[in-house]
């Protein structure tokens, strides 16, 4: 209404005044702890998919990094064979590392000067050109060793790739992720938030992160998100550390009993 009395449009707004017309509504970036995976849920989820007999082991591997590492999914489907760097299968430490430079979020083609679905973009909220590194668990480099032998792939092919060796398509992995969940949820969890964007993998890795007493300042680095933004959006969801909090106030002793005054 302003912007139509700017341009003389409207002489005055003809909406109601008082309260109600100037009061906005109060938004919040916070997590819904609802939308959090158990790790129950989450190994029926993804034993689901890599039975699926179209793509399911390629779409196995894609979710287990969303899931061990805590990728954005346009990070995800940007990486590369050579930015994973996997231990030799004798050594005793089976950590994983997996270097996160690119992300490649859908547009739409007539939005990118290709004309292809997706662009390709540096990491968000980085400067131009900057990278992070990830830790993978053990259980995750077994997944993606697997994954590169069965697809034969080289370091320069795209880590996780399509029916026809192109990026994998967004469409491709929300219906794979929905299907998932109407297969394996109970109806009243399949229609509630729990899990219900390929996105709340990430929401949980982060979550988990935090709650296993990672400090915030290793989970922000790993997420490539700042402090300030990883508390304010997960803060609600760290659960689980009070008792090891109320041993850690004991240990610093109690005030020292002094003398009574005479």
């Amino acid at each position: 209404m302003k912007y139509a009395i700017k341009r003389r449009i409207l002489r005055t707004n003809p909406l109601p005044k008082g309260k109600d017309a100037t009061t906005t509504t109060k938004t919040t970036n916070a997590v819904d702890k609802r939308c959090l995976i158990n790790p129950g849920q989450a190994a029926a989820l993804l034993d689901w998919v890599r039975q699926r007999p179209r793509g399911g082991k390629r779409l196995h591997a894609f979710f287990a990094t969303m899931y061990y590492c805590g990728p954005r999914p346009e990070e995800a489907v940007a990486m590369r064979v050579a930015d994973v760097h996997l231990p030799d299968p004798d050594a005793a430490d089976q950590w994983c590392e997996l270097l996160i430079h690119t992300a490649t979020p859908e547009v739409g083609k007539q939005w990118t000067d290709t004309g292809e679905i997706h662009e390709q973009r540096d990491l968000k909220g980085r400067a131009e050109g900057d990278t992070r590194t990830v830790p993978g668990h053990p259980a995750l480099a077994r997944i993606l060793r697997q994954h590169i032998a069965a697809e034969e792939l080289k370091p320069g092919d795209l880590l996780f790739q399509g029916e026809k060796s192109g990026i994998l398509a967004g469409s491709v992995i929300r219906r794979a992720w929905r299907s998932a969940r109407e297969a394996v949820l109970a109806p009243h969890v399949f229609e509630s938030p729990m899990g219900k964007r390929v996105y709340d993998l990430r929401h949980t890795r982060l979550t988990k992160w935090l709650n296993d007493g990672v400090p915030p300042a290793q989970v922000a680095e790993w997420a490539g998100n700042s402090v300030p933004v990883l508390l304010a959006v997960y803060a609600r969801c760290v659960d689980g550390q009070l008792s090891d909090l109320k041993r850690r106030l004991e240990a610093a002793g109690d005030l020292e009993d002094l003398p009574a005054a005479d």
